[in-house]
């Protein structure tokens, strides 16, 4: 690992890195828990809607010229309805919510500290970014006895806690996508992490 370079950039800025993001999104989220086989023209549109928002986070690490590791964010009334109606649904004032899209980073730049940088930067992005009461964010639930689940697999949720984050299990929100190993598209249920900004 040579000197990590990070770029912080908003809105229109993310525009000239919308296919290394893509790209990553594709090679992090084919492990599991996300199992998901990726389409580049998909990860475009999904990532217009960052491109588009003109209060949106990409916080971006490079190794030399190769993108290792980026996070996302943006206020969740710019997200779709998909993510918008379960925090609505619950009694949450949607324009007060910041929504944290991804982490992303290949697994061998991680254990370094950029997974609580990535927090960092989000929450202190949503903090200047206007007056919102809480940050969300949201984790796909696969099922123990998961065939492709790795041996030993250890979810994240105690990191998610230590940075401040309540799962709540009464709120998800459903996603489609196919998986690796499936043919078709399938319905995913995304439960919700919530924690209180102020």
């Amino acid at each position: 690992m040579t000197q990590l370079t990070t770029t912080r950039c908003s809105d229109s800025e993310i525009q000239p890195y919308v296919d290394e993001l893509a790209a990553l999104r594709i090679r992090v989220f084919r492990d599991f828990p996300y199992l998901y086989d990726g389409d580049i023209d998909y990860e475009r549109d999904y990532l217009a809607t960052y491109v588009n928002s003109s209060r949106s986070l990409a916080f971006l690490v490079h190794d030399g010229d190769q993108l290792v590791g980026a996070t996302t964010a943006l206020p969740l009334q710019d997200e779709e309805p998909a993510f918008r109606k379960p925090l609505a649904d619950a009694g949450f004032d949607v324009a007060r919510v910041f929504y944290f899209g991804e982490s992303l980073l290949l697994s061998n730049y991680r254990g370094h500290g950029l997974g609580h940088r990535f927090f960092a930067e989000r929450e202190a992005w949503a903090k200047q970014a206007g007056d919102f009461s809480h940050a969300c964010f949201c984790a796909v639930q696969r099922p123990e006895e998961h065939p492709l689940r790795p041996a030993g697999y250890q979810p994240l949720d105690a990191f998610w806690q230590r940075r401040g984050f309540a799962r709540r299990d009464d709120i998800n929100a459903f996603y489609r996508w196919r998986d690796i190993d499936q043919r078709e598209e399938t319905d995913k249920r995304l439960t919700f992490w919530i924690r209180a900004l102020n």
